[in-house]
């Protein structure tokens, strides 16, 4: 293997690995330093000229010329006959210069030279790959899906370097199909061993909050600031915002016209329901914010244990815990409080919807009350249980569950 065609294939690996010139050079030159100080002790009187952009690699030895007899060190001088053997114009006290070539070291000495230099340029990609991550933890990345697993997703970013999303990081509709792009964001960057392993993330609360910072100007320009993100990734999310200009409304600010730059986000998190909320110190109207859309009748809170009672009116229950618990979990998070819900008592011995049965009255019942204009529990306990027999096609023994039912309600 010639110099030529040595430098050439590292030439070759430099670009594919992405490694800027300046240190392909020094890593070159401090091999065959190494590879001189094995054959001649010393590497301090040799010149090493690399040009990896054509691939040459020239090898220098100069010495003093001494007259012959007078050489005191072999690795410095040079006796004048053994000089004009390589340049016959030489004369005593003049540098003789002479080419070293690859060929002289020997192939083994070569070949373990060119491990080596594989060998440290690998370390300068890993930890280029991992200073270049350890920078970026908190941005969003788009990178090509190469492989997809059970446990874990393979993307390759734009220079070919791996990067992992878990199972765990992922949206629990995400469908990811090889060679498509997808959105990320940089969570942490660990050691395996000795290689950096770029871990992504798509449920972290960051994903969302760099998703309206690339959507909403306002919060890029750090005019209005994000103060806290809860999520459960792919169903529902809320995210407390606050403008220190009195002039821009951040609620709206992202939101945007008519949804505009929310509903780019929402796609992006398959349809993951975000509340933009007001942020605020007052912790009683942050509470009731937070439990958006419900509207709240009153409020009581204990700071020494973190916790409020919250009471609705009854058609607001529903709205208040939402889906499967999930908006009253959320706020929960949110606030910092443990949120308990309650009927407004109020309302109760007022009346009650007849909806509001739905868990204990079968909907096709309630819709034979309704059809005799019975919308509320009083309504239909003012009808004594012989009319209600005969306006509506119900059996006794269901009019008395009903009328059971109803009674209890305002006991």
């Amino acid at each position: 293997m010639n110099s030529l065609e040595l430098v050439e294939s590292f030439s070759e690996f430099k670009e594919l690995k992405n490694i800027d010139r300046p240190t392909m050079m020094r890593v070159l030159e401090d091999v065959f330093r190494t590879l001189l100080r094995k054959k001649y002790t010393s590497d301090q009187n040799f010149d090493i000229i690399v040009n990896t952009d054509k691939g040459d690699l020239e090898i220098w030895r100069h010495r003093l010329i001494v007259e012959d007899g007078d050489v005191e060190n072999e690795l410095e001088e040079i006796e004048l006959s053994e000089a004009r053997k390589i340049e016959p114009d030489f004369e005593v006290g003049e540098e003789a210069y002479e080419e070293i070539t690859l060929e002289s070291f020997g192939r083994r000495a070569i070949l373990a030279a060119r491990q080596t230099l594989i060998s440290r340029i690998l370390e300068l990609e890993k930890d280029d790959v991992y200073k270049k991550y350890k920078d970026r933890i908190g941005e969003i990345i788009t990178a090509e899906v190469y492989q997809v697993w059970k446990k874990e997703v393979l993307l390759l970013d734009d220079d070919g370097n791996e990067l992992i999303l878990p199972k765990t990081e992922q949206i629990k509709s995400d469908f990811f199909k090889k060679g498509e792009n997808t959105r990320a964001v940089v969570k942490s960057v660990e050691m395996r061993g000795s290689t950096p392993t770029v871990i992504l993330s798509r449920t972290d609360p960051s994903f969302l909050a760099k998703l309206l910072e690339q959507e909403v100007p306002e919060i890029f320009d750090g005019l209005i600031i994000i103060k806290k993100i809860v999520r459960e990734p792919g169903e529902r999310a809320k995210v407390a915002v606050e403008s220190y200009d009195d002039r821009i409304d951040p609620v709206g600010a992202c939101v945007g016209m008519k949804g505009s730059r929310i509903h780019g986000i929402v796609r992006e998190l398959k349809n993951e329901n975000i509340d933009i909320i007001n942020f605020t110190n007052n912790t009683n109207l942050l509470i009731q914010r937070a439990l958006s859309p419900a509207k709240i009748v009153s409020i009581e809170i204990n700071e020494a244990d973190k916790k409020a009672a919250v009471f609705l009116k009854p058609d607001q229950v529903s709205l208040a815990i939402g889906k499967g618990g999930l908006n009253i979990k959320l706020a929960g998070k949110l606030t910092g409080y443990v949120i308990d819900v309650f009927r407004d008592i109020d309302e109760i011995e007022d009346d009650v919807d007849l909806d509001e049965f739905s868990d204990e009255i079968e909907g096709w019942i309630l819709d034979e009350l309704k059809a005799i204009g019975c919308d509320t529990a009083k309504s239909v306990l003012e009808l004594d249980r012989d009319e209600l027999v005969r306006r509506t096609d119900l059996e006794e023994e269901t009019i008395d569950d009903v009328l059971s039912i109803l009674k209890s309600e305002f006991e």
